[in-house]
């Protein structure tokens, strides 16, 4: 079996522990990966801390030269980044390679905001005082920032804590999940290679009974969490004095009205739904349909579900495999018939065999049951009839998360009063809300999360406005 090491200040170290990683598909140990302890983890932290100044003293083109060299790296290695994501997440090949398309694109736009960020001109001769006063701001970096990933995304994720943290200026600790550690180093391969400073990236695999240095230690100014709601606001409950952010699960509504073309609703909400066995943060798990569309479309929806294709995820056909593990799968399972027994109806699917949970449809569902209330991160969707718009909309909005929502409509009435009303952060129309391009502003309200990704918005979150105010 391989052996990984970690990065730590520009170093490939084996540290005090390690991690056993295998693939969900076939159960086989894939690598035993280093795990840093605490002493480890406070020399990532020195490193970082040098970085950084380093980080802070780069001209804008030396930035951007390494951020492009990053995405080359990539481009250049793909094939190994999508074995790896396939291998250890079990992400169909299909989703895996347009997961690496989409963090060549993240680095490659990193790399022209470093070049344009900058900050403003504040008038301030708008009162006596400012009279013969210029004011300006200018964007400081934070600092050192301690990046926390989930398994779901283990390239494109890390890249949205990566990328913006170095095109801003700061260094980054990144703590992949147990689960997906390998994505990441690899990627700690390709930036060695980038020209920057060595310590401004560190990958650092790490037992979490270490992580309540990373709250106290007073070096880290900020924490970037990936993950789910109970987790990420508990770290922000802890690192009081640290500037969080925090993208945290969601529990995304559709909305189809009569209008709307229904071919392409049909075929946008399977993939939507059903993409990686549900397990992404916008993964589409409550659709509302118009009454006069329900009975034809949901009959469809069903029909779709049960041909996805099931096999080896490093297959081109493969639709729908195993989830990350058999307690994810078991938990689904669990929901599902918690639901029957208080009178939901399954339309397909929802055996599960181990870690393979087959597409599930409920109908005849209730706002207090799990699979409408909670976040189910399996593959999983509740279809329910609704008669008005108005109506629709409060259903998408009953509950605690809030990330992003789709609508398919040809009524602009409709669109305008769900961009209004939907409680999101997105509000993506004639689409689902599994829609995502890297440089929009990504992230929710409610229990969805605290802050925004997307290269340019994490800038913003990761450094600090400076005012400087001259007279003239």
């Amino acid at each position: 079996m391989e052996q990984k090491k970690i990065l730590i200040g520009g170093q490939w170290i084996k540290g005090g522990g390690s991690i056993t990683v295998s693939s969900p598909h076939s159960g086989e140990p894939l690598a035993e990966v280093a795990s840093a302890d605490a002493n480890e983890l406070s020399q990532a932290v020195e490193n970082s801390l040098s970085a950084a100044g380093e980080m802070r003293r780069l001209a804008r083109f030396e930035t951007a030269n390494g951020l492009r060299k990053l995405a080359a790296g990539i481009e250049s290695r793909k094939t190994e980044f999508i074995d790896s994501i396939v291998a250890e997440s079990a992400k169909p090949v299909r989703y895996a390679r347009g997961e690496v398309n989409r963090a060549i694109a993240t680095f490659s736009w990193a790399a022209g905001e470093a070049e344009r960020s900058s900050g403003e001109v504040v008038p301030v001769d708008t009162q006596p005082p400012g009279r013969g006063k210029a004011a300006y701001t200018m964007r400081i970096p934070r600092g050192v920032i301690y990046g926390i990933t989930p398994f779901n995304f283990p390239l494109n994720l890390v890249a949205h804590k990566v990328a913006p943290a170095l095109a801003s200026g700061n260094s980054i600790i990144i703590k992949p999940s147990d689960r997906t550690p390998l994505t990441s180093l690899l990627l700690g391969e390709v930036f060695m290679e980038s020209g920057l400073p060595l310590a401004a990236l560190q990958v650092v695999p790490m037992d979490v009974k270490h992580i309540d240095a990373v709250y106290t230690d007073e070096r880290i100014k900020m924490i970037s969490f990936t993950g789910s709601a109970p987790i990420g606001w508990a770290i922000k409950a802890k690192a009081a004095k640290k500037f969080v952010t925090l993208e945290l699960g969601g529990n995304a509504a559709v909305i189809v009205d009569e209008t709307a073309d229904v071919e392409d609703s049909l075929k946008k909400s399977l993939v939507g739904a059903f993409a990686y066995s549900g397990q992404v943060c916008i993964s589409v798990q409550r659709l509302y349909i118009h009454e006069k569309l329900f009975e034809t479309w949901t009959s469809r929806f069903v029909e779709g579900a049960a041909k996805l294709k099931k096999g080896d995820p490093a297959d081109e056909e493969t639709q729908l495999n195993v989830m990350i593990d058999e307690a994810a799968a078991k938990r689904a399972e669990e929901w599902i018939g918690e639901a029957i027994d208080h009178g939901a109806r399954l339309l397909c699917g929802g055996g599960r065999k181990g870690k393979m949970l087959d597409a599930a449809v409920l109908t005849n569902t209730t706002p207090e049951m799990k699979v409408v209330a909670e976040e189910a991160f399996a593959p999983l969707a509740v279809v329910e009839p609704f008669s008005r718009f108005e109506d629709a909309v409060e259903m998408a909005n009953h509950g605690k998360y809030g990330l992003q929502a789709g609508v398919f409509s040809r009524d602009l009435g409709n669109v305008e009063y769900a961009a209004e009303n939907l409680e999101y952060g997105g509000v993506i129309i004639n689409d689902v809300p599994t829609f995502r391009v890297d440089n929009m502003p990504y992230g929710g309200v409610k229990d969805s999360g605290f802050g925004r990704e997307g290269v340019r918005y994490a800038m913003e979150e990761m450094t600090e406005p400076r005012l400087i105010v001259t007279q003239t």
